[in-house]
């Protein structure tokens, strides 16, 4: 560790429960590897995540903020892998985001995805922190690199990766254990109210949990896989919600559940 890395950590310790924290976080990220945005959220089961830090760019819609914070993080690979139970540690989104994601509505919506700038267009690579804060909570501090850039190193991946732990135990610090696990559940079988609320009765149990595969990004390969039915079963299904819903794309799938948002 060099002097600077050294005293950005310092920094960092001093800085918890304070409102200098998120920038505290950027400065040591920003000694390892360069990037262009930054954020930081706590999740919680059947409650609207935390804004831990927002390090977006003024050039971003406080709108989309708005409308993820409603419920576009439903969406969000790294929400969906905290409440997975996905391990402590640095990921790119590329691990753990389903299949069909970057091709996804959410990918590149200025509308309701906050990390997307009307500028610069979409992202080039989003990596995130993932540390887990008990009762079923997590947080999540994502760094992002904007189109035109390139993504995170090997290298710096790893030099990010080494200060992971320094990262998670500053945001329990920060966040605190007993605030984090105020009024969280030990389920979370209500926690994404959204989708029934944003299609209410139009659609059966069943195509209310495809409807979640499909926004979230998976093919109907993964959908059959999650579900344990045919491909041709899965394919079935979005037909008849399309036809239920009277629409005949996912993009407009994805709009329906935006101008729920908005």
């Amino acid at each position: 560790m060099t002097p600077k890395e050294a005293e950005a950590v310092a920094a960092l310790i001093t800085s918890c429960d304070t409102a200098g924290y998120g920038a505290r976080l950027d400065d040591l990220s920003r000694l390892l590897a360069s990037f262009d945005m930054s954020c930081a959220f706590a999740y919680r089961y059947d409650h609207t995540p935390e804004v831990i830090h927002d390090g977006y760019s003024a050039a971003v819609s406080r709108d989309a903020l708005s409308r993820y914070l409603k419920g576009g993080y439903l969406l969000d690979p790294f929400y969906v892998a905290c409440i997975s139970g996905v391990k402590e540690g640095l990921w790119r989104m590329r691990e753990i985001a389903p299949d069909g994601f970057f091709a996804s509505d959410f990918a590149s919506s200025r509308e309701v995805h906050p990390c997307i700038s009307e500028e610069e267009g979409t992202l080039v690579e989003e990596i995130g922190f993932i540390a887990p804060l008990g009762d079923g909570a997590s947080a999540v501090y994502s760094l992002m690199r904007r189109k035109g850039g390139s993504p995170f190193s090997a290298a710096e991946f790893r030099g990010l990766q080494i200060a992971s732990p320094i990262i998670a135990a500053s945001m329990r610090r920060h966040l605190g254990a007993n605030r984090a696990s105020q009024n969280v559940l030990p389920s979370h079988s209500d926690s994404e109210t959204a989708f029934r609320s944003a299609f209410g009765d139009r659609l059966t149990p069943t195509q209310h949990t495809v409807v979640r595969l499909i926004l979230r990004g998976h093919s109907n390969v993964s959908i059959a896989s999650h579900m344990q039915i045919t491909e041709g079963t899965a394919k079935l299904h979005r037909y008849n919600i399309y036809k239920r819903l009277n629409i005949s794309s996912q993009s407009e799938l994805f709009q329906l559940f935006i101008e729920y948002l908005g």
